[in-house]
């Protein structure tokens, strides 16, 4: 068996390269001040979106830092400084923040539109890695990297910097989400993807049919009711009209309200279903989206809804449960 190999050229290289942008991590995190408060502030108080916008390589950063931006909760997009030059300066429009990204803070291609924010008011945040720079001087705030060696051997290919912008970026996206109160449902909504189908799926899918029904007539004693209510198992009994429709429900906490109002155990026992059972219950139809059914759930804090036609007799029963198997929930 050959030994693992621990000295080597390319591992050499690749170790220093990862020493070199951790110290430089490290060093922007203790620059950090109240200017990155006041970033912060300035990005969550845009009615808008967050323009975010860089050249070359740092082009590249903004595009990864609006894109994680709008999936937390801000709402954002990238703009090329080039093409914002040739009609895109329209997409930029008041309530807007503008996010630019220069390290040497000279880009030309950022001329106009930073000239654009000026001139229409927008809130302007700068990172660059140049405090004296054109970017720094026209921002609002300029978040300002400090001065570390780039990972390239040649101090010349963009390494440390952007890695420090990307972290940054970073940095800003958590603390706006942060401020925001965004949670791990706000992400869910962000985040679709690859569930589709589940989210599509609709209450017929998922419901339970036929025999599994815990049902029972108004008349029914309520002795006979709690057996029948605890055999199926969903905590929950559906009451027919004589009509064959769903009349109310009884449920877990019907018996609690029952027992409270002054009914001990034996005199809940000798009443009727029709006497405990809440009318008109909140149902759902089998073609409704069982994401719906969710919110439903979620709205009026129960975990069971009965699933009925168009002439609102019980077709199936669907439990909370059913939707998190599912991958809805």
């Amino acid at each position: 068996m050959n030994a693992p190999i621990t000295t080597h050229p390319d591992l050499e290289a690749a170790r220093r390269v990862l020493t070199t942008e951790a110290e430089a991590l490290s060093a922007l995190a203790a620059a950090l001040d109240d200017r990155f408060a006041r970033a912060v502030a300035l990005l969550a108080g845009a009615t808008g979106r967050v323009v975010v916008s860089g050249m070359g390589k740092s082009g590249h950063v903004a595009r990864k830092i609006a894109a994680t931006f709008a999936s937390t909760g801000t709402p954002a997009l990238f703009v090329h400084p080039a093409e914002a030059s040739h009609g895109d300066l329209g997409m930029i429009v008041p309530g807007d923040a503008v996010l630019a990204l220069s390290n040497s803070g000279e880009t030309p291609e950022l001329a106009d539109l930073v000239q654009h924010s000026r001139r229409f008011g927008l809130p302007l945040v700068g990172i660059t890695g140049r405090a004296q720079s054109a970017l720094a001087r026209a921002a609002d705030v300029a978040l300002v990297l400090p001065a570390m060696p780039e990972a390239c051997p040649m101090g010349l290919a963009p390494t440390t910097s952007t890695t420090m912008q990307i972290a940054l970026g970073d940095a800003l996206a958590v603390a706006l989400l942060t401020r925001r109160g965004f949670t791990a449902a706000d992400f869910r909504i962000f985040h679709p993807g690859g569930r589709l189908g589940t989210r599509l799926r609709r209450v017929r899918d998922l419901m339970h049919e036929g025999d599994a029904l815990p049902l029972a007539t108004p008349e029914t004693r309520m002795d006979v009711a709690i057996v029948a209510m605890t055999a199926k198992r969903f905590g929950v009994l559906g009451i027919l009209g004589e009509d064959g429709r769903l009349a109310g429900v009884i449920t877990d906490g019907d018996l609690r309200r029952a027992l409270d109002s002054g009914a001990g155990g034996a005199t809940l026992l000798s009443r009727t279903a029709a006497e405990v059972m809440t009318r008109e219950p909140r149902t759902v139809s089998p073609d409704q989206l069982a994401a719906e059914a969710l919110r439903v759930m979620n709205e009026r804090a129960i975990t069971v809804l009965f699933v009925v036609d168009e002439d609102r007799r019980p077709v199936g029963i669907l439990h909370v449960h059913d939707l998190l198997r599912a991958g809805v929930a």
